[in-house]
């Protein structure tokens, strides 16, 4: 039977030719395979090689604030030729640019920023040697090829296109062969079958393994350790058919900042009362408004941000459970983290592969989407990915056009205004001392992440929350619908935004009980899908 060797990270980056494709499977600190990463970058400052290499990863990869450079490792001029992601390092402002988005900036690479549900559908396509992949997600928005194409700088061509099928205008990219997959995993045994048990999530691996193994390329996998029993074959993720060579390395971590939390990995229960609630300030008044649009046994999708702290929101209201959450990473139901280890979530229910949760989120089947803003436009568009000032504050697209795309219902998070305030929190009330100075309600965003004429189109119920007031996208046209107690709707809403807002005739005030420092008693709606009741099925 056949057995991939031991290599070390140093023998495995010296298997990857000069202009190789190569696809890493990763989600910032989750699954990145840093080890061979830096042994490829350490090459080529010795060697020069490989060089002229293209760089594809569906989520970021690598975590600048957990300490992984991930990608940072082997943006390089001259190393790096061309890279197609789904996101990219970020990290505070005060932080030095990283490697990747330095290298990109000053055109010294080609650079995409495409879906991660497409980029995991463009390693299918290539492993299933198709010619490329057709989508709908991301019109509108800057995959558009009619917009900005994904392009990140001037020295990128053209790679997306509009395709007409039936009638029908598509997003069309063609499949990119791949030479090198880079994965990782926790455990191989020796025929080079591969286990998850420790990690956080299994991402795309067993596609990006597929995708090069059919292209006539090699898979290089990173695990924690090695072990003499053959795996038991139920448990095996990736098998070791498709491996090539194995590089051990015992401190990988299972997320940011977390080398290994049984919880996360699903073989342990944590209790709740592990688990930190949070302060009482904006950020809580805003996720406790975002949990009101919930319902009974929701399918709901998380997101970075404020929304993240939804989940939390509902554990103070000992209503856990009520919800169940789907990441793009993987997880679905128990816990999401929050912070460094977003992407990973406690006792989860289940833990799929990335590709396919993609399936679920692109076709619209979760119940709501609870995301959070940067920049609003008059038109209702929405900005996640880029921030002009300083564009490493953003990580960029990941999976929020393919989210996005088809959801029935998105609750878009956020402050009202960005910079330094003042404000007064207590007993039912929100007083505004002293404003932010930068509107994020604007004529045109730097960069338009959901289209709001798009989603229009498509039906799609829309709502803005903020500390300060909630809005609607009624008509193409942004409305205020609420505003919280003790807030001026002239003096702090509508003179504080960048742009005309149309106010309803039904106005109303935020519930009072969001802006006490207390348990609120909140209550969910509805169950949107009733289970079927025996004996009423025809």
């Amino acid at each position: 039977m056949r057995r991939p060797p031991i290599l070390t990270a140093a023998e495995a980056a010296a298997l990857i030719p000069d202009g190789a494709t190569v696809a890493i499977s990763s989600s910032s600190a989750i699954g990145c395979p840093d080890d061979v990463l830096a042994a490829i970058g350490e090459r080529y400052e010795q060697t020069a090689s490989p060089k002229q290499i293209t760089s594809i990863h569906a989520i970021n990869t690598g975590d600048m604030s957990a300490g992984i450079a991930g990608i940072d490792h082997i943006a390089k001029p001259g190393l790096l030729a061309r890279i197609i992601g789904g996101s990219y390092p970020a990290g505070p402002s005060k932080m030095p640019t990283p490697a990747a988005r330095a290298l990109l900036e000053s055109g010294g690479c080609q650079a995409y920023m495409f879906p991660s549900g497409v980029i995991y559908e463009l390693l299918r396509a290539s492993a299933a040697k198709q010619p490329g992949v057709f989508t709908d997600v991301g019109v509108g928005t800057f995959f558009d090829p009619r917009v900005e194409g994904g392009k990140m700088n001037d020295v990128t061509p053209d790679m997306a296109r509009i395709e007409t099928l039936d009638g029908r205008e598509w997003i069309y990219v063609p499949a990119i062969p791949v030479d090198v997959a880079i994965i990782r995993a926790t455990t191989a045994d020796p025929y080079g079958n591969l286990t998850f048990e420790d990690e956080a999530a299994v991402l795309g691996t067993l596609d990006t393994a597929v995708a090069a193994h059919n292209n006539g390329g090699i898979v290089i996998a990173q695990v924690k350790r090695t072990t003499t029993e053959k795996h038991p074959p139920r448990e095996v993720h990736v098998p070791g058919a498709l491996v090539d060579a194995i590089v051990v390395a015992p401190t990988q971590e299972q997320a940011g900042g977390i080398f290994y939390d049984p919880a996360i990995s699903g073989t342990e229960i944590k209790s709740l009362d592990e688990i930190e609630s949070i302060g009482f300030d904006i950020t809580k008044v805003i996720a406790r408004r975002a949990a009101m649009e919930l319902h009974h046994y929701d399918l709901a999708n998380l997101g970075f941000g404020i929304s993240a702290n939804v989940p939390r929101i509902l554990m103070e209201e000992g209503l856990d459970g009520e919800v169940t959450w789907v990441i793009e990473q993987g997880p679905v139901g128990g816990f999401p983290v929050t912070g460094k280890a977003f992407g990973a979530a406690y006792n989860p229910d289940a833990i799929v592969a990335s590709s396919d949760q993609f399936i679920l989120l692109q076709g619209g089947g979760i119940d709501i989407a609870l995301l959070s803003f940067m920049e609003v436009s008059q038109h209702g568009d929405v900005n996640v990915s880029l921030m002009r000032s300083t564009t490493h504050v953003t990580a960029g697209v990941g999976g929020f056009a393919d989210i996005t795309a088809h959801a029935k219902r998105l609750v878009f998070s956020g402050q009202f205004t960005a910079g330094r305030k003042d404000v007064r929190l207590g007993d039912g009330r929100l007083e505004i001392i002293s404003d932010g100075k930068i509107a994020k309600f604007l004529p045109e965003v730097a960069q338009i992440t959901w289209s709001g004429a798009v989603g229009a189109s498509r039906g799609q119920q829309v709502t803005y929350v903020t500390e300060r007031a909630v809005l609607e996208l009624r008509d193409g046209v942004i409305t205020v619908v609420e505003i919280a107690p003790g807030v001026d709707l002239e003096r702090d809403v509508l003179a504080r935004a960048g742009i005309p807002l149309a106010v309803a005739d039904d106005l109303k005030l935020m519930d009072a009980r969001i802006f006490t420092d207390a348990p609120m008693g909140l209550e969910l709606g509805a169950p949107r899908r009733p289970l079927p009741v025996p004996g009423e099925i025809r």
